[in-house]
C-alpha cells in the first residue's frame, strides 16, 4: 500500500504553525531588546543600609504619629515604604 500524500489543509495549518511561531520569535527578540535599554537591578544604586534599632525606632515614631493624627495614611504608607527600604535583608 502506498502511503498517503498530506492534504493541502494540513499544508496550511503547518505554515500557519510556522508563522505562530516566527512571529512569537519576533516579538521575545523585541521585547528582549526594550528590556536592555533600561538599567538593571544590579547596577543600580542601592540604597545605603541603617541599622535595623534606628529604622524601628523611626517606625514606631511615625506609627505614634498617624496614630495621633498628625500624618495622613497616605504619608504614614509612603514614609514606611522608604524606611523599609533601609532595612538590610541578608
Amino acid at each position: 500500500m502506498a502511503k498517503r500524500r498530506t492534504t493541502y489543509g494540513k499544508l496550511e495549518r503547518d505554515r500557519a504553525k510556522k508563522a505562530k511561531a516566527a512571529a512569537k520569535r519576533e516579538r521575545r527578540q523585541d521585547r528582549s531588546a526594550t528590556d536592555e535599554e533600561f538599567e538593571p537591578e544590579s547596577e543600580r544604586p542601592a540604597t545605603p543600609a541603617m541599622p535595623e534599632d534606628e529604622v524601628l525606632d523611626r517606625l514606631s515614631r511615625i506609627h505614634q504619629q498617624f496614630d495621633d493624627g498628625e500624618i495622613s495614611f497616605d504619608e504614614f504608607e509612603e514614609a514606611k515604604a522608604n524606611l523599609l527600604e533601609h532595612l538590610d535583608v541578608s
